[in-house]
């Protein structure tokens, strides 16, 4: 296919995957325990209603489907990352343990210090990932870090990570306890815009960062040799593309809790539709992340209403039998 064709074809996935965000956006302003009739949910995003439904659509329902969007995509960014410089199509941030050092870092403040506000929680989330990511590099050294045994490694931290949160969930008074809880299963249950916004500036900084090193991650791509046959400085870009993964995981995690599988789904569901270069893979995983993290909120709040049950769950739901397809379709060793 030539390249003008391919890049149209992308152009107009991004055109469709950003279409099918903003029906979800809008669905899920609509849908709850009161529905809201189309027009009217328009119009008040537009400010242009009486103000009836104003309350309900601009203070409860849009941080939270703004915080979905964010998150998904996100979790999905950190996903095409660490996919593309461990070479392992299974890579994801709660597989290699990133998750698991934000929430085990977010559940410790919300336990050990509820005096702080809510914009300190990414960056107390973006501490643990790093120190999990530190830690995962650290360990996997031997004359070079080694994809395989980052990967190891990623899974034994994340062990000892849910083994903190155990501990800390012991500890805690009830009510502190109760909303690690609620949060630890992945909900975004009561989200307002001070709890969504610190994500934002995340996403805006670390977005460009990378797309400027997409060449990297297509270089990564081709194994450690390939990548330094092609003139890539491996550790040094390997390092820098691993930070940009902790703080997309990191700030995600800070606002939804521990939702599993997106950073593992979105990617290959992109890479179906606009091929393995990660110049146009990032955005179109990050929209297809949001898209699919709207729609688990989505179904967690009106199939089995009036009870609600938690993002984290539908996608793990979702996910895991996901991941047992990829487990299924790779050659043997």
């Amino acid at each position: 296919m030539k390249p003008g064709r391919n890049r149209k074809r992308w152009l107009i996935w991004l055109v469709m995957l950003g279409a099918a965000n903003a029906a979800l956006l809008v669905l899920n302003l609509m849908l709850g325990e009161r529905n809201i009739p189309m027009p009217d949910t328009v119009a008040t995003l537009l400010g242009m209603s009486s103000g009836e439904y104003r309350f309900t659509v601009m203070n409860l329902r849009l941080p939270r489907a703004i915080g979905a969007l964010l998150t998904g995509c996100a979790l999905a960014l950190s996903g095409v990352i660490l996919q593309a410089i461990t070479g392992n199509p299974l890579a994801s941030p709660g597989v290699m343990g990133l998750n698991a050092g934000a929430a085990a870092a977010a559940v410790a403040v919300i336990v050990l210090v509820p005096s702080l506000p809510a914009a300190a929680l990414p960056f107390a989330a973006f501490a643990g990932a790093l120190l999990a990511a530190s830690l995962i590099y650290t360990l996997s050294w031997r004359r070079g870090s080694s994809p395989a045994r980052m990967l190891l490694v990623g899974i034994g931290i994340s062990a000892m990570a849910g083994a903190a949160i155990t501990y800390l969930m012991t500890i805690g008074g009830i009510f502190r306890v109760t909303q690690a809880s609620t949060w630890m299963a992945g909900s975004l249950y009561g989200r307002s815009w001070d709890q969504v916004l610190p994500l934002l500036p995340w996403i805006v900084v670390l977005f460009p960062l990378a797309l400027r090193m997409a060449s990297s991650l297509d270089a990564f791509q081709l194994g450690d040799a390939g990548a330094i046959g092609l003139g890539v400085p491996l550790e040094r870009s390997r390092g820098l593309l691993i930070l940009i993964s902790v703080g997309l995981a990191g700030a995600a995690v800070s606002v939804a809790g521990t939702v599993s599988f997106i950073g593992l789904m979105a990617p290959h569901l992109a890479r179906r539709l606009v091929g393995n270069r990660s110049f146009r893979l990032l955005p179109a995983a990050g929209l297809m992340g949001g898209a699919l993290l709207l729609l688990s909120d989505l179904l967690g709040r009106t199939a089995f209403a009036p009870y609600e049950i938690p993002v984290g769950l539908i996608t793990a739901l979702i996910g895991a039998p996901f991941m047992i397809y990829l487990l299924l379709r790779r050659k043997p060793l």
